[in-house]
């Protein structure tokens, strides 16, 4: 089998890959071809192709030869499904690999907002604390989060984990189904209810037609004005620049954003105007990308290859 991986940065040149040489040859670039011509001419010939990030349709996968697709994320929205089952492609997706990471990512971000971490840091490091003759400061209010409500929107396994972690700090937590299919042992409301009592938001939901856009200016009305939301799902699920207003406008009390809707982050984009990272903090789509997950991620893939060549149905989708 000939096996090419496009997007080795997206994965990480510190990972292990050799799983995959066990099952053909393999060929590996750091970066797809920028445009959807060079792409295609760049998967002509090959049996399997591991994607992350590539549009994968029928422009660039007409005519390849290409057999397999070995998505190495959990999420699949880059590859063309309905293209892929009328010509026969299977696609297999990396599902569980990076539960853990998500999880602890969705917590240092809500306990850094929540804490004041990033205020305090500057505070001690500016000389403000060496200056004050305070053992103490007492200006910037710490938040617990045992007693508060954590909302999680969308119970896949990450979203069970941060539930278990959030009740282990000793949160009342509930949950909104954006699949529209409530069945978890924790608490089911409807999305208004579920804006106005939750204290923490935190978003584990794939982007979907229901969920596009589904935290917009409305949505940021009805929470609470010291809520906090945290988003490490997809970008899109949060209208960003209706984000930004609820911010700037006090509407809610801040916000932990990993994900963005265009990405890398467009560098005029509204949410890179609110400097203050006492109520925002952005990181770069990296809440899945521990070392563990990451390595996680690629032998899960190479075993979604093996699973496709034996005929095994594992975590195929098509």
């Amino acid at each position: 089998m000939k096996i090419v991986c496009l997007e080795r940065d997206s994965i990480g040149k510190d990972i292990d890959f050799s799983g995959f040489e066990e099952l053909g040859s393999l060929s590996i670039s750091d970066r797809a071809p920028g445009s959807p011509e060079e792409l295609k001419e760049r998967l002509r010939g090959f049996d399997a192709v591991l994607s992350n990030k590539i549009r994968l349709n029928e422009e660039t996968l007409s005519g390849t030869g290409i057999r397999v697709i070995i998505e190495m994320a959990t999420g699949y929205d880059n590859i063309d499904l309905d293209y892929c089952r009328a010509h026969e492609i299977a696609v297999f997706n990396a599902g569980h690999y990076s539960t853990d990471a998500c999880a602890q990512h969705t917590f240092a971000l809500a306990l850094a907002l929540m804490g004041k971490v990033p205020y305090f840091d500057r505070y001690v490091k500016s000389g403000g604390y060496s200056a004050s003759g305070n053992f103490t400061d007492l200006t910037h209010p710490v938040i617990e989060v045992a007693g508060k409500t954590w909302g999680i929107a969308g119970m896949g396994n990450i979203g069970r984990k941060v539930a278990s972690i959030a009740k282990a700090f000793g949160a009342d937590v509930i949950t909104y189904a954006t699949s529209g299919r409530p069945g978890t042992e924790y608490e089911s409301v409807s999305f208004d209810e579920f804006l106005k009592r939750s204290d923490i938001i935190s978003i584990h939901c794939p982007l979907t037609d229901r969920t596009l856009h589904l935290f917009d200016e409305s949505a940021f009305r009805k929470m609470k004005k010291t809520a906090y939301l945290i988003n490490v799902a997809r970008g899109a699920v949060v209208d960003e620049r209706a984000l930004a207003d609820a911010i700037i406008d006090d509407e809610i009390a801040g916000a932990g954003i990993d994900v963005h809707e265009s990405e890398p982050i467009e560098a005029d984009h509204p949410l890179l105007n609110i400097k203050d990272t006492d109520r925002l903090l952005l990181t770069p789509h990296m809440a899945w990308a521990s070392v563990e997950a990451r390595q996680r991620d690629v032998d899960i893939s190479a075993e979604n290859l093996r699973a496709y060549i034996s005929g095994e149905k594992k975590n195929r989708i098509v």
